[in-house]
């Protein structure tokens, strides 16, 4: 039965590969479980209620794209999405947070319709091949920035933005969460070197149960105002009843003070950010796995990006910010993720962490920040696909690649891509080479740029 609906065999991949790369994905996601309940309670929402949402939208949203698309792609509320939801709408401009969920709402059944018209596919569709290529690393550099941060190994710095952790300065907190992403990050890459099944995995594990060993000697300091929590899992019951509070509510948004220019902006400020995440991390995560035909297409386009839509839509009636396909795919990609199959496995692991999400809250940064960092070298890796004896090809990419991690967003990324793809070009006479969507996308971008 798996393999006639899942077409194992077709995708050179097996039920225990499928499994384990499933599992993989999940664990790197994991962390959203305890972080989109903390943003969202800071726009006013419960913590208990928005920690469900989470849970339902992301099973609601992965199973989809299993079922409808055969796709390893997990999705979940959004990172970013969920921080301008929260600071800048219920923040910044002081609206509800139910007018936000409903902004989100509109937002995923404009995505529907956008979805089942094509637009969304002809978009995809419509970025040059190099520059996918240039998405695809981009988005491994900016797995691996997000690991480094995880595992605390690149902190803050007030002279230079960014720098590495000073060790002996917090041994018992950074420092040793630092010295423990090293080891997993070691122990990954030369299981994976070796062919071990579930390389990625293991990583994860390794270094959470170092981590704990850590804590149980004293080394690592449980410091909760800092960030660093208990790294034992607790068990307890999560509070069902608080899922009232948020189900429903953005049909119960007061727009009295809301004017429609006002939400019209927060409109397109989610839809641009969830499309092009979206088509973002489609582009890389498909490229490394190898699923874009010869013409750089992906085959059944169309039920993903409706998988996404719909989650959107219905994350933002259970509760939570918009639901979106997530760059941590890459990880059961990584670890072999071919099917479908492996989403229905992430997918029923957010639905089990409804009853038991403390067990998975509890899994660290800095365990899961190994898987992060190596598979963002194999997505890099896609950087060798492109031609960089023409510039006209190769820059463009190059400015993709580099906007992602500097400016921390998928989406900005594609857009810097794509204006600088066009605008050289045009200017160097090879004006042939860009479509009319390229120079309708062209125009949008920098219209954000001026506008949003």
């Amino acid at each position: 039965m798996l393999e006639k609906f899942f077409k194992l065999k077709e995708n050179g991949t097996t039920v225990k590969t499928e499994v384990i790369a499933g599992i993989t994905t999940f664990m790197t996601m994991a962390y959203i479980l305890a972080v989109n309940p903390n943003m969202l309670s800071a726009a006013g929402m419960d913590s208990t209620a928005v920690l469900i949402a989470t849970c339902l939208a992301s099973f609601i949203g992965t199973l989809a794209m299993a079922l409808l698309a055969n796709y390893p792609f997990a999705l979940a509320p959004g990172m970013g999405l969920n921080a301008y939801f929260a600071f800048t709408v219920c923040g910044n401009m002081g609206y509800s947070w139910k007018v936000a969920l409903m902004a989100v709402f509109i937002e995923g059944i404009i995505f529907i319709v956008l979805s089942l018209t094509n637009v969304r596919e002809a978009i995809f569709n419509a970025i040059p091949s190099t520059l996918k290529k240039g998405v695809s690393a981009g988005i491994g550099l900016f797995i691996a920035f997000i690991g480094l941060q995880g595992a605390h190994i690149i902190v803050n710095d007030d002279s230079t933005l960014v720098t590495y952790c000073k060790f002996a300065d917090n041994w018992n907190t950074q420092g040793i969460c630092a010295v423990l992403a090293i080891i997993g990050l070691i122990i990954t890459v030369v299981l994976y070197i070796k062919g071990f099944k579930g390389s990625i995995l293991i990583g994860i594990l390794s270094t959470w149960i170092l981590g704990m060993l850590a804590q149980a000697a004293g080394i690592y300091h449980v410091d909760v105002d800092d960030g660093f929590y208990s790294l034992y899992p607790t068990l307890h019951m999560t509070d069902f009843s608080k899922i009232t509070t948020t189900f429903g509510q953005c049909f119960n948004a007061d727009f009295s003070n809301v004017g429609i220019f006002n939400f019209i902006v927060i409109l397109c400020s989610f839809l641009f950010v969830d499309m092009f995440d979206t088509i973002g991390t489609l582009i890389g995560v498909s490229s490394k796995a190898g699923m874009l035909d010869e013409e750089e297409k992906l085959p059944r386009i169309k039920p993903a990006l409706l998988a996404d839509a719909i989650a959107t839509s219905a994350g933002a009636i259970i509760g939570t910010s918009t639901t979106t396909t997530y760059i941590e795919s890459s990880a059961g990609v990584g670890a072999g993720a071919r099917t479908g199959l492996s989403s229905v496995v992430t997918a029923f692991l957010f639905l089990i962490a409804i009853f038991f999400a403390p067990i998975f809250t509890a899994i660290p940064g800095f365990a899961t920040a190994p898987a992060l960092i190596f598979v963002g070298f194999l997505m890099v890796s896609s950087i060798l696909e492109i031609d960089f004896s023409d510039l006209t090809e190769a820059v463009p990419a190059y400015l993709t690649m580099i906007a992602m991690p500097f400016m921390y967003s998928i989406a900005e990324g594609i857009a810097i891509g794509v204006i600088s793809y066009v605008l050289i070009n045009v200017i160097c006479g090879k004006a042939k080479k860009n479509t009319v969507l390229m120079y309708i996308l062209t125009v949008l971008f920098i219209c954000k740029y001026v506008f949003l």
